[in-house]
């Protein structure tokens, strides 16, 4: 793949969403509610998610609006989870994408409002108020995408596998169980996106397997890369706090295969996704198998 097309390619996406969540999530909430919001959504971060909606899509010949609106719809929701996250009752960080947390900036109440409010955003903005009611095919599609991102954001996808790491700190966890906590807590979502995508457009029986698969791949791909990246990289690189893993006494990939095996892993992964990204048959795949090649490759 030419680097310099992937990076037109991505620059012109991540300008079409940064648009599209400046519109989205607006200023004029009560009582400033809608500035926290923002200073949690914009400006910031990969935007992996949002690529992946929106390259799955391509993939597929999707609808190209209720795309964006997905990618829109996706990020929203990791941005909710990351403000949740960093919250004292979780995680208790300060720093993210490179600033203080929104419950440093803004407090602790009104972070957590902040996050329920984006969560919630997330859905209407899959859900348009002008969308015709006799229109059953989009209706259907909204549907799907709801539940697309429900299922990969609740119980048995992000909230639940953070419930999981939670439960996890100062006790040793398996491969196996390390594994199903970041499936749940980090891949649910990722894999999400790619199906979206995928939704937006047609897909076989076989292709839908395929790039479940692929999504599964990246998913668990991004964490191992995330852990190693923690030990790895000073803070103002990450845009976040170094080492917190291991300071916190939480199991990763690095603390159990350490980090040559972690390393080893991450390679397989993105074989694996590779390999399940040329078995999809899916008419354009350049750029899911260049953000597989990222996904591995980067250094934040």
């Amino acid at each position: 793949m030419n680097r310099s097309a992937f990076t037109h390619w991505t620059d012109e996406q991540l300008t079409r969403v940064e648009a599209k969540l400046d519109e989205l999530v607006r200023a004029d909430t009560p009582a400033g509610l809608g500035e926290a919001m923002r200073y949690g959504v914009l400006d910031g971060g990969k935007r992996l998610r949002p690529l992946l909606v929106l390259a799955a899509a391509q993939a597929v010949g999707g609808d190209g609006d209720m795309a964006l609106r997905a990618a829109c719809a996706v990020e929203l929701i990791h941005a909710y989870s990351l403000i949740h996250d960093d919250l004292p009752c979780m995680d208790n960080d300060v720093l993210r994408r490179g600033k203080p947390t929104v419950h440093v900036k803004y407090g602790e109440a009104r972070a957590m409002l902040a996050g329920d409010a984006i969560q919630a955003l997330a859905f209407e903005v899959l859900t348009p108020e002008d969308t015709p009611p006799d229109d059953g095919r989009t209706l259907a599609l909204q549907a799907r995408l709801c539940s697309l991102l429900a299922r990969a954001s609740g119980t048995y996808g992000m909230a639940g596998g953070q419930a999981i790491d939670l439960a996890s700190v100062g006790r040793p966890l398996d491969e196996a169980e390390l594994q199903d906590m970041h499936a749940r807590k980090t891949g649910a979502l990722l894999q999400a996106s790619v199906l979206m995508g995928a939704a937006c457009g047609v897909t076989s029986a076989m292709a839908w397997q395929a790039l479940t698969d692929y999504g599964a791949a990246i998913g668990l791909a991004f964490q191992v890369v995330d852990d190693i990246l923690d030990v790895t990289q000073a803070s103002d690189v990450l845009g976040k706090t170094a080492g917190k893993d291991a300071d916190h006494n939480k199991p990763t990939y690095v603390s159990l295969l350490g980090l040559d095996g972690a390393r080893h892993r991450a390679d397989l992964l993105h074989e694996r996704a590779r390999s399940a990204l040329a078995a999809s048959g899916v008419s354009d795949q350049r750029w899911l198998a260049s953000l597989a090649d990222r996904v591995v490759d980067r250094e934040s």
